[in-house]
């Protein structure tokens, strides 16, 4: 597949799942659906937060390129991360998990990464354990 025909087959994904039932927006194209809610009295992040999450990270093709279920819960500074992971997880409460879709621009972007090709839609189940 030509790069150019991946990365509109990747904008085209985002566009449809975004219209599903339960799929919900947030800043700068990113989507949500909430698998679980935690307590809306529960703490959320901000960029300078430290967070414990467990995560399953995949591409459209529903390929896992990461993840941190069957091991212990990573700590991450959120202003660290991509920035599909500081939008979404500033609006998450402990205890929520949600499935996020997250386009290539607030992602890797053109860059590639392992298992991630440039210009990918990413897929992530997050469940925040923890804020500090």
């Amino acid at each position: 597949m030509a790069k150019q025909e991946y990365v509109d087959k990747n904008k085209a994904w985002l566009e449809d799942k975004a219209k599903e039932p339960g799929v919900n927006p947030l800043d700068g194209g990113i989507y949500y659906k909430v698998l679980k809610a935690g307590s809306k009295n529960a703490p959320s992040p901000n960029r300078g937060s430290v967070v414990s999450v467990h995560y399953t990270g995949k591409t459209i093709n529903g390929k896992t390129f990461d993840s941190s279920r069957g091991g212990v819960a990573p700590a991450f500074r959120l202003r660290e991360l991509i920035p599909g992971w500081i939008i979404a997880l500033q609006q998450m409460h402990v205890g929520d998990k949600w499935e996020v879709y997250i386009p290539a621009d607030k992602a890797y972007g053109k860059r590639s990464q392992p298992g991630i090709p440039g210009g990918s839609t990413l897929i992530f189940e997050i469940e925040l354990l923890g804020v500090a």
